[in-house]
C-alpha cells in the first residue's frame, strides 16, 4: 500500500479542513509547491492535490499553483476540484498531472465519466466522498440521494478502474478511518480503492493495508507531526 500525502489548496495556501467545513480551516503553509517538494524529499511516491476554491466554484481556480506544483516535483500529482467536464479535465492533463478526479460529474454526469474512461482510461479516477454512506457533491456542501456503494458499482461499470473513498466525517479528525466502510468497497474484481479520511498513526495504515486498499491519502496527521512520512512509509514496507 501506497502513502499519498494530500495538498489542499485554498486562497493559494496549503489549508486543512475540518470535516470538509470551510468555517474550520487551518493554514499550514503559504507556499504549496514548496510543501510539494517537501513530501517528495521525504519519500512520496505520489502527490493528491485539491483545488478547494474549484470545489467550490464548479470550475478550477488555482491552476497557477497547481502547475507550479507539478513543475516542482518528479513524481506524479493526482488533482480533483472542479473538474465538471471535459474541457476542464483537457486543461488539467495539459498541465502536466497524471491523474484527474472527478466527484460531483459522476453523480450528475455519468455519460461523460463513460466518455472520459474510454478516451483517457487510467487517468481518470472518481472521488467518491461520503457521508454517512451517501455521496456529497459541490465540494461536500450538497448531499446527494445516491450510496457510495451503489455509485462506485456504477462507475465500474463505466470502466473506472481507480476510485478515491474520502469518509467526510473523518476527514481531518486523526481519529481513524471508516474501516468497516472501506473494507465493505475492496472486491477483488473492482475498481482500486483508495482510502482518505481519518488517518492519524502507522497504526491505522497497518489496518488500511490489511483491507486490501491500494494506498491512503494522509494529510492532516502528517502536517501536525502525528505521523513521520519516512518512518510511515518504512513501516509498511
Amino acid at each position: 500500500m501506497d502513502i499519498i500525502p494530500a495538498i489542499d489548496i485554498k486562497d493559494g495556501k496549503c489549508v486543512r479542513l475540518y470535516q470538509g467545513d470551510f468555517a474550520r480551516m487551518t493554514i499550514y503553509d503559504h507556499d504549496p509547491a514548496a510543501v510539494a517538494q517537501r513530501w517528495e524529499a521525504q519519500g512520496a511516491r505520489m502527490l493528491h492535490v485539491v483545488d478547494l476554491d474549484g470545489a467550490r466554484a464548479g470550475h478550477p481556480v488555482n491552476t497557477d499553483i497547481i502547475l507550479a506544483i507539478v513543475q516542482s516535483v518528479s513524481v506524479p500529482v493526482q488533482i480533483g476540484g472542479g473538474l465538471r467536464d471535459e474541457k476542464a479535465v483537457l486543461a488539467a492533463l495539459g498541465l502536466g498531472v497524471s491523474r484527474v478526479v472527478l466527484g460531483t460529474a459522476a453523480v450528475e454526469q455519468p455519460e461523460l465519466i463513460a466518455r472520459l474512461v474510454e478516451r483517457y482510461g487510467d487517468e481518470i479516477a472518481i472521488g467518491v466522498d461520503a457521508r454517512d454512506g451517501i455521496v456529497a457533491t459541490a465540494g461536500w456542501v450538497e448531499q446527494s440521494q445516491v450510496t457510495a456503494t451503489a455509485l462506485i458499482d456504477h462507475m465500474a461499470a463505466l470502466g473506472v478502474r481507480h476510485v478515491i473513498y474520502t469518509d467526510i466525517a473523518r476527514d481531518g479528525t486523526l481519529s481513524e478511518p471508516n474501516f468497516a466502510a472501506i473494507g465493505a468497497l475492496v472486491q477483488h474484481d473492482g475498481p482500486a480503492i483508495v482510502a482518505s479520511g481519518g488517518v492519524g498513526n502507522v497504526a491505522h495504515l497497518r489496518r488500511l493495508a490489511a483491507l486490501g486498499v491500494e494506498a491512503a491519502i494522509v494529510g492532516k496527521a502528517l502536517y501536525t507531526g502525528n505521523l513521520s512520512l519516512p518512518e510511515a512509509l518504512a513501516a509498511l514496507r
